[in-house]
């Protein structure tokens, strides 16, 4: 039985006193237990968070950690080591935005999977197509390619500690959402993929859809079978309404 996870993506957003405030809203948030909850602030308030959340369920990713696994001359850039330091248990790796706005290629994508790991944390693998490679009938040979950069350099096994999300790009941050079946379809091709080459793994992975996620919609999207939680991203800068989706989450 795979746990449902629900992953708050708070993206560049967030002061100290609007962190402190969210933190607050968070820590009175009743969640269910069988559901697992992280939230992903930016890197100048991931210590802030960790102390934040300290004694409650709720565990902190990073949205990003460099192409090295340890500290060294690389200016601007978070080690995955200087992650797990601080208390970090999950970092985004390949987000869509990273891809297309910063221009991070697979061969990135891969190092930084194999640097988290490296450090005992938990990549969070995004994967998903725009609009005009889902119009194009694009959306499995791109979801597929994005899942085979990983497999081809790291091996199958890799995703037994790992998570994938799901976010067409077309519904990050513009009010779509894909339907449940439409992302369910994506999904159980995700697991298949993997499961051509271990079907244990597949079995086990956790596969989360992001994508302008709501409460209003989460129940029905998290109702599908291969679909294991949700990467939330503005929805999970409000604590009640992503609160409702955790709880969506464990219903």
């Amino acid at each position: 039985m795979r746990r449902p996870l629900v992953a708050g993506n708070w993206k560049m957003h967030g002061t100290r006193a609007s962190v402190a405030e969210l933190i607050n809203g968070l820590r009175q948030q009743v969640v269910p237990a069988a559901v697992e909850v992280a939230v992903f602030p930016g890197s100048l308030h991931i210590a802030q968070v960790v102390e934040g959340v300290a004694g409650s369920a709720v565990v902190v990713g990073a949205q990003d950690c460099a192409i090295e696994a340890e500290q060294g001359a690389l200016t601007g850039e978070v080690a995955a080591s200087q992650l797990q330091d601080v208390g970090c248990r999950y970092v985004l790796i390949g987000h869509s935005e990273r891809r297309t706005v910063l221009a991070e290629s697979d061969d990135w994508v891969v190092r930084k999977f194999a640097a988290a790991q490296s450090c005992s944390l938990v990549p969070v693998l995004c994967v998903g197509e725009t609009l005009a490679q889902r119009e194009a009938g694009e959306t499995l040979a791109v979801v597929g390619r994005q899942l085979d950069c990983v497999i081809s350099a790291l091996g199958v096994d890799v995703f037994s500690k790992a998570v994938v999300a799901y976010e067409p790009v077309w519904a990050i941050g513009t009010g779509l959402t894909a339907s449940p079946q439409q992302a369910q379809e994506v999904h159980a091709a995700i697991r298949a993929r993997i499961a051509a080459e271990s079907g244990d793994v597949a079995r086990g992975v956790r596969i989360l859809y992001g994508g302008s996620v709501k409460a209003a919609s989460a129940v029905e999207l998290f109702g599908m079978p291969d679909i294991d939680g949700g990467l939330v991203g503005g929805a999970s800068l409000n604590a009640d309404e992503f609160g409702a989706i955790c709880r969506a989450a464990g219903s």
